[in-house]
């Protein structure tokens, strides 16, 4: 029957439903997974790493630009305003670390969904599950997850723009992918300028030399959305970008010629910094998955070689491998989550490789290779946890022992408006509700003479280790035993407190 504008209208039937188009079942059928898979992340990151866990040093930098609880701490020039600016909704009018926590778990959980969904239609839906999974089970993923840190948005904008590179590629007329590229590299130098150069120096030289202007404006346009603020801050407030350079290198101990490998190593047992970086190996149990990553990485181009698509696999391992040099040759200390977007990258190809393994081989071999991936996956998923447990333990001891000292400091006398000064001055005075100040180090910001200026007004305090000399302004000082440490009171201020 010929449906003209004559016809009768089509009428359905109670208890009928009009089709859907197929395209649609199978986008959103094939999103379940994804979606699983990032709630089981979140609940993973709220069960174990625990919304009550208290605000770590970087972390305290990070929030206290944007919250009104607390001064705000020295902010130094390698950082980026990305993570303050992450957490402003929630920071920006609560004090409450928990409310925090969960909110960056909840967005966390977001983010990966997201990102993995950008790479629907160049490996299949089992394949991005286990790369999520893999990444996501990682105990540096699981940790700094619902942290006010940035590293793990630098993955996330890494593998959005990596995927949405290679899809825009495949379909030049898909102008969303195009914009997640924008939005992608954006998110990285948002969050550490330097490390969305290293990771995007692939991308930048494949669009140039397969004459892609369009997504080589895309990655160029999305740095400087996400970088162009943190170069103008270089000129307001370090002098031009060559000093902020200068100074970010001078801070992270000079960057050249350094072989960090074994640092990052002994970093893997759950040492959230390794500087210096002293002490035995972890046990090989704990290390193992690090050498069999770049195994299966290999096997996973080899096995895209085969399949005809190569450029797929090679590309994130291409970024993968400049955004994992600078953290293993340049610097001469560690930390796990320097390496978080290599470990994202390289989850695609690793979960392939997996994938191949349990399914291309026929008879013997395939029961034998699907029972050893499937014990070293249990394995390693209960080293990570088990790793993660233990560094969220000893990361909230040290923590409690910041909290417990804020708390002498306040029977003292020592209660906002004040200063501290010293011995970790940064997070005991957060903790505490007071600035602090340095002389001397990575975080100078003062001098001697603005100290006993400000003790005229203020309560100021210089911590020390017990037994430890202190600076020069505040030998004379009284002492008071805190915890571990000697606490020397300035006298008392003549003038009112402000």
């Amino acid at each position: 029957m010929t449906h003209g504008a004559g016809a009768p209208p089509t009428v359905t039937r109670r208890g009928e439903e009009r089709p859907r188009p197929a395209g649609l079942k199978t986008a959103a059928h094939d999103a379940r997974p994804l979606a699983a898979l990032a709630v089981v992340f979140t609940l993973a990151q709220l069960f174990l790493i625990r919304p009550t866990l208290g605000l770590g040093w970087d972390e305290i930098v990070y929030t206290s630009q944007v919250t009104t609880h607390h001064p705000a701490a020295f902010f130094s020039a390698p950082r980026s305003r990305g993570v303050s600016l992450l957490v402003a909704p929630v920071a920006s009018w609560s004090d409450s670390t928990a409310l925090l926590r969960i909110y960056l778990a909840l967005l966390s959980g977001l983010g990966l969904y997201l990102a993995l969904r950008v790479w629907r239609g160049l490996f299949p839906t089992r394949v991005l599950v286990v790369a999520g999974a893999f990444f996501a089970s990682l105990w540096m993923t699981l940790f700094y997850g619902p942290q006010a840190m940035p590293n793990y948005w630098v993955a996330v904008g890494a593998l959005i723009a990596v995927g949405a590179f290679l899809r825009h590629r495949e379909d030049p007329s898909s102008a969303g992918m195009l914009w997640a590229v924008v939005a992608g590299a954006a998110l990285m130098a948002w969050m550490r300028p330097t490390d969305a150069v290293y990771v995007t120096i692939p991308l930048l030289v494949l669009a140039a030399v397969r004459r892609r202007p369009r997504l080589l404006a895309a990655v160029v346009g999305g740095l400087l959305a996400g970088g162009v603020p943190w170069v103008i801050e270089a000129y307001a407030s370090y002098g031009g970008l060559s000093e902020r350079l200068a100074e970010a290198s001078r801070i992270q101990g000079g960057l050249g010629l350094h072989m960090a490998v074994d640092d990052q190593l002994r970093s893997l047992g759950g040492r959230a910094l390794c500087r210096p970086c002293t002490g035995e190996m972890p046990h090989p149990v704990i290390t193992l998955w690090w050498f069999v990553l770049p195994v299966l990485a290999v096997l996973g181009l080899v096995v895209a070689v085969r399949a005809g698509r190569a450029l797929r696999t090679a590309v994130p391992l291409a970024c993968a491998v400049t955004a994992a040099l600078p953290y293993l040759f340049t610097i001469a200390y560690a930390a796990p989550r320097f390496l978080q977007p290599a470990y994202a990258l390289l989850a695609i190809p690793v979960a392939d490789a997996l994938w191949h393994l349990v399914t291309a081989p026929r008879g013997r071999w395939r029961t034998v290779l699907r029972t050893v991936v499937a014990v070293g996956l249990a394995g390693h998923l209960v080293v990570q946890v088990t790793v993660a447990v233990h560094t969220a333990d000893r990361s909230a001891a040290s923590r409690e022992d910041w909290a417990r000292t804020a708390e002498g400091l306040h029977r003292l006398g020592v209660t906002p408006p004040c200063l501290i000064t010293g011995h970790e001055s940064i997070p005991i005075g957060y903790y505490t509700g007071c600035s602090s100040g340095a002389t001397a180090g990575n975080n100078e910001n003062m001098t001697a003479e603005e100290i006993r200026r400000t003790a005229g007004r203020v309560p100021v305090a210089e911590i020390t280790r017990v037994g430890s000399r202190p600076n020069a302004y505040a030998r004379t000082w009284p002492v008071h035993r805190v915890e571990d440490y000697d606490i020397r009171l300035a006298p008392a201020p003549d003038a009112p407190r402000e």
